[in-house]
């Protein structure tokens, strides 16, 4: 009955896509508005549907992943092999593309990266991600994608966003929770150096500071006196695992860490913490970078001390790897980090992708680490 359910709601949320595309292409001026009709439709239709199937409570190891962009659901589908009580606890700093424009237009906070892990966290994933990701071709819907407009409509009929997540997890059965870092309004602000010039400039948006051409010296966020989301430190504080990352640097991971009460959360967590450096370097952002050189990055932003774990990668395919990946390096064996740090390597390329990891292989290393702190083996 529940594999039939998810299909009918899958199949519900299908045809509102394919219906809102064409008032979208036939009549664009009234294409957002019918969006958020439709999608008032459709928690009607999945809270009708609810009624057949049991809600699903998180149970097993309590784990948090943080961060977002498109590297956090690895950690995500990494941790959906053990336990179903995970909790994401996503950036939302984003200002570009389709969550930039419902920010802008709309003044909810950026759905994009909520959106990703959503998907990860679905049952029926595969489907889900298809439809959550869909993108509009035409009309002033043009380049919006699906899941966007849904979670917006949705903080917009429940009166708030932490309301609309609750709605999204229940509607779709996920295997977990997604949080924001805070319901604020924030903004990313980074200092970079221009290597032409040999001056550093200030750049004001995520979408911007890749595009720069410079090296990262440091990011902010403003407001300083934003607040952590009271859910998501619950979280953190109860966890039993904190994975951070993997994900862009400076406009994934450090804007969720950098929200005080995150910071101080985690710092105050018995979890076990560990960091998912990257497998490649990610251009804009950090070229050239080695595991060492990511950790000191982290370190400068928010001091030491917050992870006792780093799981980096240690295999470096050239199969379908391309022209353009370039692999992270471990630490040398006597770099400093390794006297603070734990730092692990492995496998964890994925094969048809290595630039990126692989759930499964992480999943594996999950699971050692939960057996070692068991033991007494993991660093404090």
């Amino acid at each position: 009955m529940r594999v039939t359910v998810g299909l009918l709601i899958v199949g519900v949320l299908s045809c509102l896509v394919l219906l809102v595309d064409g008032i979208a292409r036939s009549a664009a001026g009234e294409s957002a508005a019918a969006a958020i009709a439709l999608a008032a439709l459709l928690v009607a239709v999945a809270n009708d549907i609810r009624r057949f199937r049991g809600a699903r409570t998180g149970r097993g190891l309590r784990v948090v992943a943080i961060g977002g962009g498109t590297g956090l659901p690895v950690s995500l589908r990494a941790a959906k092999i053990h336990t179903s009580n995970i909790t994401a606890i996503v950036t939302v700093a984003d200002d570009g593309g389709s969550s930039g424009r419902l920010r802008r237009e709309m003044r909810v906070a950026p759905p994009g990266d909520l959106r990703n892990n959503i998907a990860a966290l679905a049952d029926d994933e595969s489907l889900m991600t298809r439809l959550l990701q869909y993108r509009f071709s035409g009309g002033e819907l043009r380049g919006h994608a699906f899941g966007n407009l849904f979670i917006a409509a949705l903080a917009d009929i429940t009166g708030s966003l932490d309301q609309a997540l609750t709605e999204v997890a229940r509607v779709l059965n996920l295997r977990g929770r997604v949080l924001p870092t805070t319901l604020d309004d924030v903004k990313l602000v980074a200092t970079v150096l221009q290597p032409d010039r040999d001056v550093t400039i200030r750049v004001e948006g995520e979408s911007q500071i890749p595009e720069t051409g410079g090296r990262i010296q440091s990011v902010t966020i403003e407001p300083e006196t934003v607040r952590a989301f009271p859910d998501s430190v619950a979280a953190i504080l109860n966890a039993q695992v904190v994975l951070i990352g993997p994900g862009s640097l400076y406009t994934s991971i450090l804007p969720s860490l950098l929200v005080p009460g995150i910071l101080d959360a985690l710092r105050a967590s018995a979890a076990i913490k560990v960091y998912v450096c990257n497998v490649a370097e990610q251009p804009g952002e950090t070229t050239g970078y080695t595991v060492a050189d990511h950790i000191l990055a982290l370190e400068r932003h928010i001091g030491r001390g917050v992870f006792q774990v780093v799981v980096s990668n240690g295999h470096f395919p050239t199969e379908n790897a391309g022209p353009n990946t370039v692999y992270v390096k471990p630490p040398q064996p006597h770099h400093e980090v390794r006297q603070r740090y734990d730092i692990r390597s492995y496998d964890l390329t994925d094969n048809q992708r290595p630039w990126r990891h692989d759930a499964l292989k992480l999943s594996n290393v999950i699971r050692e680490l939960v057996d070692a702190d068991r033991s007494g083996d993991t660093a404090g």
